[in-house]
């Protein structure tokens, strides 16, 4: 027989043993028929994927239902999140031939609706949580569309429900280019001494940064981009 109690005591320990787990408050745990509920807040999306992957490791855990967010870099409301959101997918070359609509009290708005368009994106925001819905053309545009809400800085979770028509089946070489394009993307990050490698859905970051911020936000990136399960960053700074 199961002991419910033992298993969140587990969880809570596994949360606690990884430095890299920033808790930014209260943690809540409950476990019923092999059904895990985490809620609560970290630091990062780093400490958000490894809480999970954690819990998913216990062979007792057989779901999870996963309200564990993170601390948002800036304060801002739904609406600003969502018209940052947006503005975001329009501004993105990737993205050009989908249509773009947000839900507003309760109604879904078009916000850009492309001729011959070949994917729907609809934004969704409530509690700082983004939600993508619809249907893309490929695998890299669902994670170019997930990583641009992450980064805005009011997002506390991006919840990436966008399908992919017809369907693709993901491939290291698909990750391996996204991750890439993400980092060559990026203002923040001189890209161009980074070398990016994919096994199974663990990214390698190596090559040399700037700095130590750099060498930060690069990893982040690479965590921010859908199926990326683990991030092994290798970088130096240049001296």
């Amino acid at each position: 027989m199961t002991n419910e109690y033992d298993i969140v005591q587990r969880v809570r320990n596994a949360l606690r043993s990884d430095a890299r787990i920033h808790v930014t408050g209260p943690i809540t745990l409950a476990f019923s028929d092999g059904v895990l509920t985490i809620e609560g807040e970290v630091s990062d999306v780093i400490g958000k994927k490894l809480a999970l992957e954690s819990a998913a490791r216990l062979p007792e855990v057989t779901s999870i239902i996963d309200r564990f967010h993170v601390r948002a870099a800036a304060k801002m409301s739904d609406g600003e999140i969502r018209v940052h959101v947006c503005n975001a997918l329009l501004e993105e070359p990737v993205l050009s031939d989908c249509t773009i609509r947000e839900q507003v009290k309760g109604r879904l708005e078009t916000v850009r609706d492309p001729p011959g368009a070949t994917g729907t994106i609809h934004v969704r925001v409530s509690e700082g949580i983004v939600t993508l819905d619809g249907d893309v053309a490929g695998i890299g545009q669902k994670r170019f569309a997930g990583v641009l809400a992450w980064w805005v800085p009011g997002s506390r979770d991006v919840i990436n429900g966008l399908g992919i028509t017809p369907p693709e089946q993901e491939s290291e070489a698909a990750t391996t280019d996204t991750v890439r394009q993400i980092l060559e993307k990026d203002h923040l990050i001189s890209a161009e001494s980074i070398i990016v490698n994919t096994r199974g859905s663990t990214v390698y970051l190596d090559g040399s940064v700037s700095n130590e911020a750099e060498r930060d936000l690069a990893e982040n990136d690479a965590w921010y981009v859908f199926g990326v399960d683990n991030v092994v960053n290798r970088l130096t700074v240049k001296a």
